[in-house]
């Protein structure tokens, strides 16, 4: 059987076709272990045990507070094995140990225990008005699990996405089928051994990893699925609502995002300076909500931009799993031609390199996907580094003349998933209003929580996630009413339906 294998109706085993694939370390170039590579008839079968479990209710029938027992201890299995579960996602992803034991696992427990907390409050109906019209009723709303969910995540945060799809579906009482990213699947695969010793019951959850061509497509397409949640980039999320859409899928899309930062002119320039380059830099700007566009005021630009030069030389670079280091590699060859490619095109348009712009290949670095941080400087809204999603550390910073002409910037994308804003609060407050993005951060940067719902605007996704808001699109709410006036004759319908006798 392979290092990862499949996962489903509370079964470990090999894919069908008995395909398999490495997942390769970013820090070293070197094999993690042997992945199981799950085909669409892996997926039918997973599809199929969700169903069945869905269907004879043997986790949907339990109250909240049943289930939040499971997730607690979900929980505190991850944190049992926090030390081991770290390591192989430094190893498995390219993030940095610290970031990995904190940020990632830590997340990933956090998620859990939030999603126990909130998992009783479906329990009990919520009250609807009273009211006498068309005739005199109770009213009231269930929220009931939507059925069998499939999740595709992305390999940039492998174990915290696969806590935040599996312990918000699990919480509301739904079955579901888990695609991690084939590059990055060991700690999903780790994750569904605490979910089995925790009391999750077979075929509640099944953890598939996969290609998107055949295992995705079935995920999407199969009508025994009835929700399909997907974080990734934003040409697959037009993909999958053209293909949900058959059998018109209830769906949550987190997909791509341009995110800018905006420094006021009354920032506090120690605190934005380290803000703004953490907003970037942090797991080498891999992440959906990177701050990859830094809008300066003209009287700070030059002033803001040597400090940040000067502090990028203190990010040290190198393999995940070393002491000390702050910014690992990129998650794979792939990723790093992409990341180069941008550079060079950043480079061709105009802007210019104020720092980094280079693969970095020292002896310690030459086997990894490492990119130096990078700054470019006069770049202008219609260059492509301005408009695109790089998922990569590189910065592009625009300058403005006042607050208007920086909301325009920050709002002048196709997509809006987040951003920030570094000032005084009052003022900072102000240009948050103005921002058109599902998350705004003032005097801060990346710090996401179960307990706040989480999603986009415009091309930047579909829904929410996290929070009480994110758990409810987890649910279907049914209203229930119930006449209060037995009697026939009083009944507005009932002339309508049936000769009143005189």
């Amino acid at each position: 059987m392979a290092d990862f294998p499949l996962f489903i109706d509370g079964q470990f085993t090999d894919a069908a076709s008995g395909e398999t694939s490495q997942t390769i370390d970013p820090s070293t170039g070197e094999s993690v272990g042997t992945v199981a590579k799950a085909g669409p008839e892996d997926a039918a079968r997973a599809i199929a045990a969700a169903r069945a479990s869905f269907e004879d209710r043997r986790w949907a029938g339990k109250r909240g507070s049943d289930r939040a027992a499971v997730l607690a201890a979900v929980g505190r299995g991850i944190r049992a094995r926090a030390a081991e579960l770290a390591e192989l996602e430094a190893r498995d992803s390219g993030a940095t140990l610290a970031k990995a034991k904190g940020a990632d696992v830590g997340g990933a427990g956090f998620w859990f225990r939030t999603m126990a907390e909130f998992a009783p409050r479906l329990d009990e109906p919520e009250p609807l008005p009273l009211t006498i019209a068309p005739g005199p009723s109770h009213n009231y709303l269930r929220r009931e699990p939507v059925g069998v969910c499939a999740a595709i995540i992305p390999w940039n945060f492998p174990i915290q996405m696969a806590a935040w799809k599996i312990s918000m579906a699990l919480a509301a009482g739904n079955s579901i089928v888990l695609k991690p990213a084939p590059e990055t699947p060991a700690t999903a695969v780790k994750l569904a051994e605490i979910l089995q010793e925790a009391g999750v019951p077979d075929g509640v959850v099944s953890i598939i990893p996969g290609p998107g061509p055949g295992t995705g497509e079935e995920l999407v397409t199969n009508p025994d699925v009835d929700k399909v949640s997907f974080t990734g980039s934003t040409e697959v999320g037009r993909q999958i609502m053209r293909l949900a859409a058959s059998t018109v899928k209830n769906l949550t899309l987190e997909l791509g995002g341009k995110s800018a930062q905006v420094v006021l002119d009354d920032a506090d320039l120690d605190l934005a300076v380290d803000g703004a380059l953490y907003g970037i830099f942090f797991h080498s700007g891999q992440v959906c909500t990177a701050g990859s566009r830094l809008l300066l005021p003209e009287s700070l630009h030059d002033d803001f931009l040597e400090r940040l030069q000067a502090r990028v030389g203190d990010i040290v670079v190198g393999p995940a799993l070393e002491k000390g280091v702050t910014m690992g590699p990129l998650v794979s060859q792939k990723q790093l031609d992409t990341v180069l490619g941008y550079i060079d095109v950043g480079k061709k348009e105009g802007a210019t390199l104020a720092t980094g712009g280079v693969r970095l290949e020292n002896d310690r670095l030459s086997r990894g996907f490492f990119v130096a941080p990078t700054i470019f400087t006069d770049v202008t809204p219609e260059m492509t580094i301005a408009r695109e999603e790089i998922f990569g550390p590189v910065l592009a910073v625009q300058r403005y003349r006042d607050v208007d002409e920086a909301v325009a910037l920050a709002n002048d994308s196709d997509y809006g998933l987040a951003s920030g804003v570094w000032g005084s609060p009052a003022r900072a407050m102000d240009v948050a209003a103005r921002l058109r993005t599902g998350t705004v951060w003032v005097n801060d940067y990346h710090l996401l929580s179960p307990k706040y719902p989480f999603g986009g605007f415009k091309q930047s996704g579909v829904g929410r996630e996290h929070g009480y808001l994110g758990l409810l699109e987890y649910t279907e709410p049914k209203h229930v009413h119930v006449g209060l006036d037995a009697r026939r004759e009083n009944k507005r319908w009932f002339d309508m339906t049936i000769p009143r006798q005189r």
